[in-house]
This record gives structure tokens, sequence and C-alpha cells, in this order.
């Protein structure tokens, strides 16, 4: 449903692998190497092989030079000694936006409108909210002037036509975008506003090293969110257990 959504909205579906460098998950989209989310007890590196071949030279040192001191971007970097061998390491990613900025980097020129609903991984203690491995909704615009009131618009619409009608914006942060935001959606079965997605523009450090220059809007969240308020679940666990007792009674079409 989530797909045919997009897809209804002109966007187009892209994949991309699931075990990835370290570079294009967290480097290229201007997250620090001493960053909390790269810790052993967030990400799964692995161990054979543990390292790959980073992209070619000169768009590394762009992004190695926008976390030292800013690069060409007229920020002031992250202001420590960037790693190659750090760059180098290859993980389970932890998001989709690996696969988005790669395909931003092979597709300078606007429009571009591309989504993926795809799983990622995550170092996380399983239990009725939590998993270690999970689907990940994902999309992003690039095209001339376009604004986060755009984004606002368009995932507004998103969720309008997965039938929840009141939906808010507050400010929030993400290393890879400027301005940032989170999604909230009220649900009238729990009487609550439940955050759905962050939301935000790619900051220059982000997209002048790959050599883009025009304005990228990005969002991403969880679908296993989204089905458990669909299918009035408590414990995500359920999604995955393969009990056919309750999967022949949960309708195809709600």
């Amino acid at each position: 449903e989530i797909r045919e959504i997009f897809l209804e909205m002109g966007f187009t579906e892209i994949r991309g692998p699931i075990v990835e460098l370290a570079f294009w998950n967290f480097d290229a989209l201007f997250v620090p190497q001493d960053h909390p989310a790269r810790d052993m007890w967030d990400t799964f590196y692995l161990l054979k092989p543990n390292v790959g071949d980073l992209p070619n030279e000169g768009i590394v040192s762009a992004v190695a030079d926008a976390h030292e001191f800013g690069g060409e971007t007229g920020s002031k970097g992250w202001r420590y000694k960037w790693s190659w061998s750090e760059a180098s390491k290859l993980i389970l990613r932890t998001h989709t936006t690996s696969v988005t900025i790669r395909y931003l980097a092979e597709h300078k020129k606007p429009p571009v409108w591309v989504f993926s609903v795809d799983r990622v991984y995550r170092n996380e203690r399983v239990d009725y909210k939590h998993l270690a491995e999970f689907y990940q909704i994902e999309g992003i615009i690039m095209d001339e002037d376009v604004s986060l009131r755009d984004l606002i618009g368009i995932l507004t619409e998103f969720y309008r036509k997965l039938g929840l009608e009141k939906v808010k914006f507050r400010p929030s942060y993400f290393p890879f975008t400027e301005p940032s935001a989170e999604s909230i959606v009220y649900v009238p079965e729990l009487n609550a506003w439940i955050e759905l997605c962050g939301m935000g523009m790619f900051r220059p450090e982000v997209l002048k090293p790959l050599g883009i220059e025009y304005p990228v809007l990005a969002w991403g969240g969880g679908l296993e969110r989204l089905a458990m308020l669909r299918l009035g679940l408590k414990d995500i666990r359920i999604l995955y257990r393969n009990n056919l007792g309750w999967l022949r009674r949960v309708p195809i079409c709600l």
C-alpha cells in the first residue's frame, strides 16, 4: 500500500546493498566518525571481510575535507582528523539513506523523486517495541527551488492517503539535514500523537562534496510503526512470528 502511494505521487523505487561501506552509511551524510551511532553497540560491523573499496578519490577527499574543515561548503566542519580506514569498514546498513545518497551521487541533475521500502539493521535489544532488523520507508526529492514547505505538503498528502488526517511537524536535529523536523500524527484509537518520521533538507556539507547543486528534501521512518497502528498491535514482534492463525485473521485490505 505504501509503495502504491509513492508511485501514485510520481516517485520511482530504488534499491541498494544491505552490506554497506561506513563511508556511504555515515561519512557521506556528514555523520562524524566519533558519533555514538557508529559505535559497535549500535551498528553491526562485519568481521570477514571487514573492509571494502571506497569510491573514487575525488569524492572521498571532498567528503574528508568537509568533515575536517568544511571544505568548500562554507562550514567549519567537525574539526578532527578524518580516517580513511574508518570509512572503509563494512557494516549492515543502519538506514536506507545510504541507498539514496549513493543514488544522488550518480544522478546530480533534477528532477529526482525516489523512494525505498527496505530492510535495515541496528544492534538493538529485541523487545515489544524494538527489533534488530526492520523496514524503513525512505524518500528524497531533488528539484529546483524546493523547500521545507514542499516537504511538509508532500508528507501531509502521503499520510492523508494512509487515512491519517491530523499531522503536525516540530523542529528536530539530524547530522545530515538542516532545517530538520519530525512528523507526528494523531491516532484517534490511542487518543495520542505519535511520531512517525524524521525529515529535513540535506546540508551543504552533504551535497557539495558530491557535486550536487540543487536542494534535496529527505525523510525516513519505520514501516513497522505504521503497521502496528493500522493493525492495532502493541508488540512489534508479532509481525515476525509467522503465526498462521493471526495471519489468517488479518484482513488483506483495511
